[in-house]
């Protein structure tokens, strides 16, 4: 099971956001998305996923366009989790993780234990159990976006896309959701902001700056010093940390900060 993008272009309001983007994620392991703020990997993702169409080029499910897969074919294998989302509508916890069993779900169908299952299995994972009936409300930042992880859990998918899903949460959550991430064994993009958690837990790293793919590889082939001086505008020193993956000290800015792509 493989999703792949070849030579991805996309607009918007004149300005090509993504510009001919080629990457492919590894069945079962787990490909990062770095770059600058603006440089389109929030954009990209939305394009994997078919939440927007390509202007050129196309994103393969399984070597298949995902153009022509039906969307309710393509939610039973593919989930997504963005930065931040809300609701007015008064929702407990189980409720918004139940919209996570909708693509499996004839129409009409009545609620069944394989779905309460999936639910409270998910909730387990995200270690909200407790908060089931919780209304959605009353959860703080961090604790939302738990509950987002777990709806997209509870779609039960092998291909899942999350766009900085660490973004609200404290450390002790950021490690525990990208290591439950790890445990998952379902293929995954995820973009990050910090490039230690890429470099502690993605297995390859694809770089993004002005739309365009810099480099992609193993995190000790793309994380160099070099790269993220030229890339972020920051110096850094980059030594192997206690996991053996690289762990990025940073020192400071230079003269000449990165542009701001699109």
């Amino acid at each position: 099971m493989t999703l792949a993008a070849h030579e991805v272009r996309w607009s918007a309001a004149g300005r090509l956001i993504v510009d001919g983007v080629s990457l492919e994620a590894a069945p079962g392991r787990i490909l990062g998305l770095i770059g600058p703020n603006g440089s389109g990997k929030s954009s990209l993702l939305r394009l994997l996923c078919r939440l927007r169409n390509v202007a050129s080029g196309v994103v393969k499910l399984d070597g298949r366009d995902i153009a022509g897969v039906p969307r309710r074919a393509l939610a039973q294998r593919l989930a997504f989790v963005e930065q931040q989302a809300t609701t007015e509508m008064q929702l407990s916890v189980c409720d918004v993780v139940r919209l996570g069993r909708t693509p499996h779900r004839a129409a009409l169908a009545s609620w069944n234990g394989a779905d309460e299952a999936a639910v409270s299995a998910a909730l387990e994972r995200v270690g909200l159990s407790e908060r089931h009936d919780q209304p959605w409300h009353t959860l703080s930042g961090g604790e939302r976006q738990r509950v987002h992880i777990a709806r997209a859990l509870a779609q039960e998918p092998s291909e899942l896309i999350l766009d900085e899903p660490t973004n609200h949460l404290d450390i002790q959550h950021q490690l525990s959701i990208l290591a439950l991430i790890r445990r998952l064994g379902v293929t995954c993009i995820v973009a990050l902001h910090d490039l230690n958690l890429a470099a502690l837990f993605c297995d390859e790293i694809a770089l993004l700056h002005g739309g365009r793919l810099q480099a992609a590889g193993t995190p000790e082939a793309v994380l160099t010093e070099e790269t993220i001086r030229a890339v972020f505008g920051v110096a850094v020193s980059i030594r192997p940390g206690a996991s053996g993956r690289p762990h990025i000290e940073y020192l400071v800015a230079t003269d000449r900060p990165a542009e701001e792509g699109a």
